[in-house]
C-alpha cells in the first residue's frame, strides 16, 4: 500500500457522513455494525502503514543527522589539517605542509558530499513530515469517527430495545382490552342490577296487591256501617 493510498484512505473514511449512509440504510442497525468492523479494520491496517512511514522518516531524519554531523566533523579535520600545514610550511618542511593541505583538502571533500547529501534529504523529510501529520490527523478522525458509530449503535440499540418493549406494552394493553375483566364485571353487575330490578318489581306487585285487599277489606267494613247504620233507622 502507497502512502498516497494510505491518506486517500484515511481522508475518505474520516470525511464520510454517518448520517447520510443510515438514511440510505435498509437496517441501520446492521449498516452500524458492518461500518464498525469495516472502521476498525481499516483503522488498524492504517495504523501499521502509518507506524511504518513514520519508521522510514525517522530513518531519512536519522541519515540527514548523520551527514549533518559527519559534514561537522569533516569541517573540523579539514581545518586542523590545514592548520598543520601551515605550521608545517612555517617550519620550513613544506612536502609535510602539501601532505597535509591535501588531507585538507579530501576532508573539505567529505565535508561537502555530506553537506548536499543532507540538503538532498531536506525535501523528501519535510514531505514525508507533512505526510505523516496529515495521516495522524485523519488516523484521530477516524478514530473519533469510530467512537460516533459506537455511540450511534448503541443509541440505536436502546432505542429499538425501547420502541420493541413498547409495542409488547401496546400489544398487551390491546389485549387487556379485548378480553378485559371488567367487561365481565360490568355484564355481572347488568345481570344483578335485573335481579335488584325484578325483585323490587315482585316487591311493587306484592304492595300493590296488598293494598288493593286492604282497600277491600275498608270498602267492605263501610257497606257494614251502612247496613248497621239503616237497622239502626228502621228499628227507631
Amino acid at each position: 500500500m502507497t502512502k498516497q493510498t494510505i491518506l486517500g484512505r484515511v481522508t475518505q473514511l474520516a470525511k464520510a457522513n454517518i448520517n447520510a449512509l443510515l438514511d440510505q440504510a435498509e437496517d441501520p442497525q446492521k449498516m452500524l455494525d458492518q461500518l464498525i468492523r469495516e472502521y476498525t479494520a481499516n483503522i488498524s491496517e492504517a495504523e501499521q502503514a502509518v507506524a511504518t512511514t513514520i519508521g522510514n522518516l525517522r530513518l531519512m531524519e536519522q541519515d540527514h543527522q548523520e551527514d549533518v554531523d559527519a559534514a561537522k566533523e569533516w569541517g573540523g579535520k579539514a581545518l586542523a589539517a590545514s592548520r598543520k600545514a601551515d605550521e608545517l610550511r612555517a617550519a620550513g618542511s613544506a612536502a609535510e605542509a602539501d601532505k597535509f593541505d591535501n588531507l585538507a583538502k579530501v576532508a573539505l571533500g567529505r565535508q561537502l558530499r555530506s553537506e548536499k547529501e543532507a540538503r538532498a534529504a531536506e525535501p523528501t523529510i519535510a514531505s514525508q513530515t507533512e505526510v505523516v501529520d496529515r495521516l495522524k490527523s485523519g488516523l484521530d478522525q477516524m478514530k473519533t469517527k469510530l467512537s460516533e458509530l459506537k455511540a450511534k449503535r448503541d443509541e440505536l440499540v436502546a432505542r429499538t430495545k425501547s420502541a420493541e418493549a413498547q409495542n409488547r406494552m401496546a400489544d398487551s394493553v390491546k389485549s387487556i382490552d379485548v378480553l378485559d375483566p371488567t367487561s365481565e364485571l360490568s355484564r355481572f353487575e347488568d345481570k344483578v342490577r335485573r335481579e335488584e330490578a325484578r325483585a323490587l318489581g315482585k316487591q311493587e306487585l306484592a304492595a300493590s296487591s296488598l293494598d288493593a285487599q286492604f282497600e277491600q277489606l275498608d270498602s267492605l267494613g263501610d257497606s257494614a256501617e251502612v247496613e248497621a247504620r239503616l237497622a239502626a233507622l228502621k228499628a227507631a
